[in-house]
């Protein structure tokens, strides 16, 4: 990790959804950020506008992939930039979604909006070791089909075949739209797990994740073992702009990625 933003090159943006731009990153000189591991994120720095936190949509070799949603002027900044400009990157900061915990038993991905992005490394990995976990169930929220993440990629995975199980569900249908309609949480019923031996990962809004997670304990899913993240709340990655802090925990340096057992407190505190 370096105090200072190390330059990144993008070479590949791709546009998702009318405000979300997934940009591709490679070192532009001989600097190279340590690993990053899923949930943990980088300040992206836009030359002239500022920088932000924003958590890894892939990691592959070199290439460091985050997909970004244009709310504020430094993340419209990053969501016009094309092959060839430069970023400044520092990190990795924040704790990870750690599916090691998931070994040898069921994964259960909740995912709402924008939140599917930093939850993709972490489909991806259990996707790449099949003989490590057990069922997979992906759960995908968006607003309407045209606010879906990844879509080609979604739509794959919810026609595998095998241990992976993804469904999605929109809140406000389309014509054509022949899925499912409402909140992700109405997805549960029929996801394929055992509470006794799952290990959730829950990311998106706020509302979301509450939802989220006291249906997963009410289903009997032990706190400890269901992960959010709670990213939103972060700004300088340092702790020392007091942004993020929840309670005595500054999410940049603490977070953002937490158990339900300490999240739960932390929210209400937050609520006050």
């Amino acid at each position: 990790m370096t105090g200072l933003p190390v330059p990144y090159e993008v070479t590949r943006a791709r546009r998702e959804t009318a405000d979300t731009v997934t940009l591709t990153l490679s070192p532009a000189g001989p600097s190279v950020l340590a690993p990053f591991a899923p949930g943990r994120f980088a300040m992206v720095y836009a030359f002239g506008a500022g920088e932000i936190p924003v958590s890894v949509s892939r990691i592959d070799r070199r290439e460091l992939v985050h997909t970004i949603r244009s709310v504020g002027a430094v993340s419209a900044a990053l969501c016009r930039l094309g092959p060839g400009a430069q970023v400044g990157l520092r990190g990795p900061f924040g704790t990870g979604w750690e599916l090691e915990r998931a070994a040898g038993g069921d994964v259960l991905v909740v995912a709402g909006g924008i939140g599917l992005a930093p939850l993709r490394p972490v489909v991806l990995d259990a996707l790449a070791a099949p003989r490590t976990y057990g069922r997979l169930n992906v759960l995908v929220g968006a607003r309407t089909p045209a606010d879906l993440l990844y879509a080609r990629q979604v739509g794959a995975w919810t026609a595998a075949r095998g241990p992976l199980q993804c469904a999605v569900t929109v809140d406000r249908p389309a014509p054509g739209w022949t899925g499912h309609v409402g909140v992700v949480t109405t997805l549960l019923d029929g996801a394929g797990f055992d509470p006794a031996n799952t290990t959730a990962y829950v990311c998106g809004p706020e509302v979301m994740i509450r939802a989220t997670a006291r249906d997963l304990v009410h289903r009997d899913l032990p706190a400890h073992r269901i992960r959010v993240s709670l990213e939103r709340n972060m700004r300088c990655a340092t702790g020392h702009c007091g942004h993020c802090q929840l309670g005595g925990v500054l999410l940049c340096r603490d977070g953002p990625v937490i158990g339900w057992d300490h999240a739960e407190h932390l929210l209400s505190v937050k609520e006050l």
